[in-house]
């Protein structure tokens, strides 16, 4: 689980989850534990969080059976009511995170493929690449920077 900022940097990576952990429990558990840290959102503000989460206070999920993906507005014509209109702004505004996830994978593609290794070598690997993402992050991404670039779905988690 990441938090991203709108320049593709990672603020806040939990990592070492087993991969069929359902992501609403992830984030219920390490906001119950305060050796996380988890950063809160202040009160007016909120994250925005895939449609795999529930809308709770600080956390903004999009309408459920509504567009959602940017590729379902660009085939289907312009949104239309304001469920769908809330998704199509939702979604764009997201598309930073799926972005940021697609230009780490593109980096490091181990994280495609991850070999074997043990958990806790898999974590490592993990919090390694998103480290040196974030480093790096203006030297050699700005050719990511377009907001309309869509990446294919499942390459981007």
């Amino acid at each position: 689980m990441a938090i991203c900022d709108f320049d593709m940097i990672f603020k806040y990576v939990i990592v070492g989850w087993e991969g069929t952990s359902h992501d609403s429990r992830i984030l219920t558990e390490i906001i119950r534990d305060p050796n996380h840290h988890f950063p809160m959102p202040p009160d007016d503000k909120y994250y925005l969080v895939d449609a795999a989460y529930t809308h709770t206070k600080g956390f903004m999920a999009p309408f459920y059976h509504v567009c959602y993906w940017l590729n379902d507005f660009s085939s289907g014509g312009r949104a239309r009511g304001r469920e769908e209109i809330f998704n199509h702004y939702y979604s764009r505004t997201r598309n930073v995170i799926e972005r940021a996830f697609g230009v780490l994978k593109v980096c490091f593609p181990i994280l495609k493929r991850m070999a074997p290794y043990s958990l806790c070598t898999q974590r490592n690997i993990v919090i390694a690449c998103i480290s040196l993402h974030n480093f790096l992050r203006d030297e050699l991404f700005l050719q990511y920077d377009d907001e309309d670039i869509q990446l294919d779905n499942n390459d981007a988690n």
